[in-house]
């Protein structure tokens, strides 16, 4: 009974632009509410969702998601009693829960007539038990006693953690007691389920590590989470569709199910202002990651595509350790994997481009600073240009530092935009923040970015908003440059 828990590929192949995942994962629906849910898994598949998780409410609900899963190799199962139901629980539910969830990580259950009791020998979809839940509070129904909710949320966090599972939490009309009893319990892996509070309540639960999840109301018209929906970041979201409930515009009214999941990620993409593509993969990935199932793309992407961009990613080494840089907090931007197993040869570059005409700009910029490498920008910039490609280069403006000389002029002509990462307003903030290899960099950054001027059509700095970074005076400086100045949200990449 081994569950297929995902795994990054390795290998020595470096991935390109064509290992984009365009696939979904439904990680919240109800299959057992459903009189056909063969018939509601294979419209799911043929719709393009990959990996559904069917979840728990009730001891009966769980048992049949244990049989549908037993059947079809894209179900997987949450195990849980859903607060409505908390007045049901017992001790010998709560054993039966644990002891599936043991089985779940292959363990053996210590009580052959415990095994017989919990149908433990006849479902080896066991293996696929991924998370606890649905649990939580739900004080706008109150179908039973709050205190009785509070006692048995508490009891399932103390399972998820100690079978080492994220937890699927609902919660409604009751944020402050969800968010208490979470911070008690020391979770860390997990989602908030159809997320409906506000954006406190939603940084506070990815403090945590938690996952928002968000469904079909988020294309409802005049919907207020769909203004929150555009400020989760990348790396904590997921999608749902709480199906047989909830059906997304333009579906509302029917009986939801796993297939009308596209209809939310295109509205997620409308509203993020990202490509459908990418938030089906950014969306996969993470689900993937947090529930353990599927595969992960292999590692070391060296051009992958954002809207309607092609980056190139050609080294991880950087001669800055800024705190807020992405990779030093995961390997992913938008659901692409950037940590390198080696860096990319010239060739390998061009053939992972292609039609350098086909994207709106190609970008050098990744999980290091490409000037590092400056042969092959120049020269695989020169390359794009000729193909009709138009080239922007994303530096920490240390060009001229690394290598002792005014290295701008030689990219006259192949390079059409420049953005530099300007970052601070003193030199005291900047090297306190960026942590720079060298000793003068912030006046070399300065400099680097009056010098790109002359050579490059089109220059812009850049600075992160976080605290000790005083973005008016950052503008004030850039005015006086004479370039542009983009303020970039912290934790917002891509």
């Amino acid at each position: 009974m081994t569950s297929n828990k995902s795994k990054d590929k390795e290998g020595s192949l470096l991935v390109t632009r064509n290992s984009s995942l365009v696939t979904l994962v439904d990680t919240h629906c109800h299959l057992d509410m459903f009189d056909d849910p063969d018939e509601i898994v294979k419209r799911a598949i043929s719709s393009g969702v990959e990996e559904m998780i069917t979840i728990g409410s009730d001891f009966g609900s769980n048992s049949k998601n244990l049989a549908i899963a037993e059947k079809h190799p894209s179900v997987y199962v949450s195990i849980g009693v859903h607060p409505h139901d908390a007045k049901t629980f017992t001790e010998e539910i709560y054993e039966q829960l644990k002891a599936w969830a043991k089985v779940s990580n292959e363990l053996t259950a210590t009580s052959d007539k415990l095994k017989d009791s919990l149908l433990v020998t006849r479902y080896s979809s066991l293996g696929k038990i991924v998370a606890i839940g649905e649990t939580g509070l739900d004080y706008h129904h109150d179908h039973s006693p709050r205190e009785t909710q509070k006692a048995v949320f508490r009891r399932q966090l103390e399972l998820a953690r100690e079978a080492d599972l994220p937890v699927l939490v609902h919660t409604r009309d009751a944020e402050n007691d969800t968010l208490e009893i979470l911070g008690e319990s020391g979770i860390s892996k997990g989602a908030l389920h159809c997320f409906s509070g506000d954006m406190d309540m939603a940084e506070r639960a990815m403090a945590m590590g938690l996952y928002i999840s968000l469904a079909g109301p988020v294309t409802f018209n005049k919907a207020r989470i769909a203004e929150i929906a555009k400020e989760i970041p990348d790396d904590h979201l997921i999608i749902e569709t709480d199906a047989p409930y909830l059906a997304p515009e333009p579906m509302r009214g029917k009986r939801n199910e796993p297939s009308f999941i596209t209809h939310t990620a295109k509205k997620l993409a409308e509203l993020r202002g990202v490509s459908y593509e990418d938030i089906t993969r950014i969306t996969t990935v993470n689900a993937r990651r947090l529930f353990g199932i599927g595969e992960l793309p292999a590692g070391g992407e060296i051009a992958y595509r954002i809207r309607d961009n092609l980056y190139l990613n050609i080294t991880n080494r950087c001669t800055s350790r800024c705190s807020f840089c992405a990779r030093f907090h995961g390997d992913y931007v938008k659901g692409h994997n950037l940590k390198l197993a080696g860096e990319p040869t010239e060739e390998q570059l061009k053939a992972a481009i292609g039609d350098p005409s086909v994207y709106r700009e190609i970008v050098f910029c990744g999980y290091g600073e490409p000037l590092l490498r400056f042969d092959i920008v120049r020269n695989l910039s020169c390359w794009i240009k000729e193909g009709g490609g138009y080239v922007r280069i994303n530096t920490n403006g240390h060009g001229n530092l690394i290598y002792k000389r005014n290295i701008l002029m030689e990219l006259t002509g192949c390079v059409d935009a420049v953005s530099v990462s300007l970052d601070a307003h003193d030199e005291e903030t900047y090297n306190r923040i960026c942590r720079p290899s060298f000793g003068n960099s912030f006046r070399e950054v300065i400099s680097f970015i009056r010098e790109a001027k002359k050579y490059i059509p089109r220059v812009q700095a850049t600075v992160v908003e976080m605290e000790g970074v005083d973005v008016d005076k950052c503008r004030k400086l850039t005015d006086e440059l004479g370039v542009t100045l983009m303020v970039r949200k912290l934790d917002a990449v891509g």
